[in-house]
């Protein structure tokens, strides 16, 4: 197996027990990340992972289809929780695409039917509004200041 296939198995498997610190330390100083609700850069990926992992308390992960070689990696996994701020059930099938720097996940860019996400997590307004640039921007708005809040109050 391909050390870059180890290294997302590792991420992974850091997912699946919610082990933020295993996932963080997957990601190059440099990585960036990005999917329809984060756009991120170095640490605040890690963070990103705290956040998700210690909310997450019904989280659970499948992932399968890695591959990888020296330059790019893939996977396809499916994450099954509940959405903190409405209380609804979510099944989100995500495509990973990655590439590395030192043995390390340098970009990771995360793509799922966003439309089919907010129907699940928000209900009608995601059914009406979902597919929609505004809906969009409002939940990266609402993600990036959930986010900073969390670092302030971990003192990260």
């Amino acid at each position: 197996m391909h050390p870059h296939e180890e290294l997302l198995h590792r991420f992974y498997q850091g997912f699946q027990r919610r082990d933020h610190a295993a996932m963080a330390a997957c990601y190059h100083p440099e990585a960036t990340f990005d999917d329809a609700a984060f756009s991120l850069r170095g640490a605040d990926i890690g963070a990103m992972w705290r956040m998700l992992c210690e909310r997450g308390k019904d989280l659970t992960l499948t992932y399968n289809h890695i591959r990888a070689d020296d330059a790019q990696g893939q996977a396809v996994w499916d994450a099954r929780y509940t959405f903190s701020q409405t209380k609804r059930r979510v099944h989100n099938h995500i495509n990973a695409r990655f590439t590395f720097k030192d043995g390390k996940i340098l970009t990771h860019h995360d793509q799922f039917n966003f439309w089919r996400w907010s129907r699940q997590a928000l209900g009608p307004v995601g059914w009406l509004l979902g597919w929609t640039p505004f809906l969009q921007q409002k939940v990266r708005k609402s993600a990036a200041e959930g986010l900073q809040h969390f670092k302030a109050s971990r003192g990260v």
